[in-house]
């Protein structure tokens, strides 16, 4: 499957000291963008798309987040046209980053508002080509405890289940919720999936007895939260 790249950097363009792997090596990773050391992992590109607009393709219409938490390379295939060698190089990589920082996991940020929802997910979702559904598990001091794509791609009543939602709850502890979503539109205003979602994810909250604070919905320049919007 070819994907035809929206996105023009190519490595031959570039001075050979600007090449991701001659970069690495001459001035270490911290100088590489994302997309670069994608590019370094991934190694060539495929089906006439260069390795740079792959990784930078990739990481703007998956999600970097997303991408770094996918484990399965069938999904990755699937959604971004990708062959399964790369696909397993990526899910490899970032499994290995995973089970290297369990035992650093730093600290998480206290989420009280609507407006730290914001503020914490939007540089990660505001420019996504995806729709993605996250989940926000907090504890009772209303810490971020866990952060977790649950679903990449369009997002309704039928695609969102809540044994997805609510089964890292249970995992981590979780005392609350918050759901958050963005729209590839730009534009945050709730539509009626995004209103039955939250309807039947608050009614599987109050029977498990954990609390559902917020869908949080972001759009380009902005979000709307239901809780504000009187849906909750």
């Amino acid at each position: 499957m070819k994907h035809k790249s929206r996105y023009h950097i190519r490595v031959k363009d570039l001075a050979k000291e600007e090449k991701p792997r001659e970069k690495l090596m001459a001035r270490g990773a911290a100088a590489l963008s994302a997309a670069e050391l994608v590019a370094v992992v991934l190694g060539t590109g495929y089906g006439g798309e260069d390795v740079l607009q792959m990784s930078a393709r990739v990481l703007k219409d998956y999600g970097s987040r997303a991408v770094a938490q996918e484990t399965s390379p069938q999904r990755l295939m699937d959604s971004l046209g990708i062959p399964r060698v790369k696909a397993c190089q990526l899910v490899a990589c970032f499994e290995l980053g995973r089970r290297f920082a369990q035992a650093d996991p730093g600290v998480y940020p206290a989420i009280r508002s609507p407006e730290d929802v914001y503020g914490y997910v939007r540089d990660d979702m505001s420019g996504l080509r995806k729709e993605q559904f996250r989940g926000l598990y907090l504890n009772t001091r209303n810490k971020l405890v866990h952060d977790e794509v649950i679903t990449v791609g369009t997002a309704t009543a039928n695609l969102v289940h809540p044994r997805e939602v609510f089964q890292p709850a249970l995992e981590h502890l979780a005392a609350a919720i918050i759901v958050v979503h963005n729209h590839p539109s730009g534009d945050p205003s709730a539509s009626e999936d995004d209103i039955s979602i939250t309807r039947r994810l608050a009614e599987v909250a109050r029977l498990m007895d954990i609390d559902f604070l917020d869908h949080v919905i972001v759009g380009k320049k902005g979000f709307v939260s239901l809780k504000q919007q009187g849906i909750l």
